[in-house]
């Protein structure tokens, strides 16, 4: 029988490794071994150097598994050195050669991420990216209630805006790596239609669940149900 693969877990922006808590449950209940690396969020150069610095302490064959900008960085070519069995995309960036995670929000209409909701403050080596408390259920999280809203909210891991232009030049991951896509259709922070113009392009099969963009939180068992299925399929 070959070897079940290690599932990895990858945050985006504004969140930290606890919003997969729930997807974990599901999965480690199916006997799968998960992991949720805490991303730096400094940079999508150095933060994909610290998923694959990562990735060398573990054992492969891998899925990874990208929510929000962490599609971006699974799909970085750093890590194309490894075994990787699957890459799922949940609400997730899955940007090509050139482009930015920045240009991609906003490339189709219906994100209410911007200046108005958003706070920028200064910190050591650039400028960190904050939702305004009051605006986190309408950009993110819209189907959670106001009390799990409003924790995610206080505790918020801020993003360098710098890693928003941030691109790379060779073919990313999903260009040989099959690959699997949750559409949030209610999201409003990534475009669904940019979620699915990005996992056309990937060749993803594509699972759509009526979700914000806390869809890991707010839709686990259907995220795990998705990420189960690729492992199955790509063992």
């Amino acid at each position: 029988m070959p070897k079940q693969p290690t599932i990895v877990l990858v945050h985006g922006a504004l969140t930290d490794a606890s919003v997969w808590n729930e997807v974990a449950k599901h999965l480690q209940s199916l006997g799968y071994t998960t992991v949720a690396p805490a991303i730096p969020l400094r940079g999508l150069h150095s933060d994909a150097e610290y998923l694959s610095a990562f990735l060398k302490t573990i054992e492969e064959p891998f899925i990874l598994v990208g929510h929000s900008y962490g599609g971006s960085i699974i799909s970085h070519p750093a890590l194309g050195g490894y075994q990787i069995k699957a890459l799922v995309f949940v609400a997730a960036f899955a940007p090509d050669a050139g482009e930015s995670t920045g240009e991609l929000n906003g490339r189709f209409p219906g994100s209410k991420l911007g200046e108005a909701t958003i706070v920028l403050r200064e910190c050591p080596g650039g400028t960190d990216l904050y939702l305004q408390p009051n605006h986190f259920s309408d950009v993110y999280a819209g189907d959670l209630p106001p009390n799990a809203v409003a924790l995610m909210a206080a505790a918020q891991r801020p993003l360098n805006v710098s890693a928003l232009s941030e691109t790379f030049d060779s073919a990313p991951t999903w260009s040989s790596v099959r690959s699997w896509t949750v559409v949030a259709s209610a999201d409003s922070s990534l475009p669904a239609d940019a979620q699915r113009f990005m996992a056309k392009r990937a060749g993803s099969i594509v699972t759509e669940v009526e979700a914000s963009h806390a869809l890991p939180v707010s839709k686990p068992s259907a995220v795990a149900a998705v990420i189960a299925e690729a492992a199955r399929t790509a063992n």
